[in-house]
């Protein structure tokens, strides 16, 4: 599918722009414990698998200038756009969606506890604006097309009627993973690592395919052409439907590391 020449452009200025200041979001321990103690009072609602992502890219500072999911002026002005109210180059909005029942019940000024599917406090939100959305104009703004057969289309009709929050927010800790905990570093711990290797330049590799002989040329070539380390770095959150599932995928990248320079490639 053409991506619109906008989206395109997008892409270009983002190649272009300089290093994002990376932020540490996370509160205090002493906020951290009495935000615990009051949300047992709140109203709650437990995170999506995307929406777990988008929060622990949030707190990480991968998303900045994002400090939390976006209200209502900052959506409006990215579909409209590709820029956040005040400015800030930004292509797709990061939101808080409800369902109905929920948002029926919030008033505006209350906090919301924001909890993982075991009842784990992530998040904190206090609500400054509730609005229903349309589904079929935001995919129309962010994809170009309201064709079911596009993937990211597909998604966003079948979640339907939604409602949707807006408010600061506060994050007591990261989501959790027991899965290739060694492999999941932060956009700081990865910067961090880069620096210890010294490299000058390093070429990055995205992918949320398994990796294959094919990629491992393209990345040696790519990376020795310009005297770079390499960042390997796929995809292990929620994917498109009939993908090759994540735990496969990292092992691949696993077995085929070894093959690289020594020292020359991050996982």
């Amino acid at each position: 599918m053409r991506v619109p020449p906008r989206r395109a452009d997008c892409n270009r200025e983002l190649g272009d722009s300089r290093m994002t200041i990376l932020v540490d979001l996370l509160a205090s321990p002493e906020r951290a414990a009495e935000l615990r103690a009051l949300a047992v009072g709140w109203r709650s609602w437990t995170l999506t698998p995307p929406q777990l992502c988008d929060l622990e890219l949030l707190v990480t500072g991968a998303f900045a200038p994002l400090s939390g999911f976006q209200g209502r002026a900052d959506v409006d002005a990215v579909c409209a756009t590709l820029r956040l109210a005040g400015g800030a180059l930004w292509p797709i909005p990061v939101t808080l969606d409800v369902d109905a029942g929920l948002a029926q019940q919030l008033k505006q000024g209350e906090s919301l506890a924001l909890r993982d599917p075991e009842g784990v406090l992530l998040a904190t939100t206090r609500v400054d604006e509730v609005w229903q959305i349309d589904r079929s104009a935001e995919a129309q703004a962010v994809y170009g097309t309201v064709d079911p057969g596009h993937p990211g289309v597909a998604a966003m009709l079948a979640l339907g009627p939604t409602w949707r929050v807006g408010g600061r927010m506060e994050y007591l800790e990261l989501p959790r993973h027991d899965d290739f905990r060694a492999l999941r570093l932060t956009p700081a711990e990865t910067r961090a690592a880069i620096a210890a290797r010294g490299w000058a330049r390093t070429v990055a590799f995205q992918t949320r395919n398994p990796l294959h002989r094919a990629h491992h040329a393209l990345t040696t070539r790519a990376a020795a052409a310009v005297d770079a380390g390499l960042l390997l770095h796929p995809v292990a959150g929620v994917t498109k439907p009939g993908d090759v599932d994540y735990y496969t995928r990292v092992r691949c990248y696993e077995k085929v590391l070894p093959h690289y320079p020594p020292g020359r490639a991050l996982l």
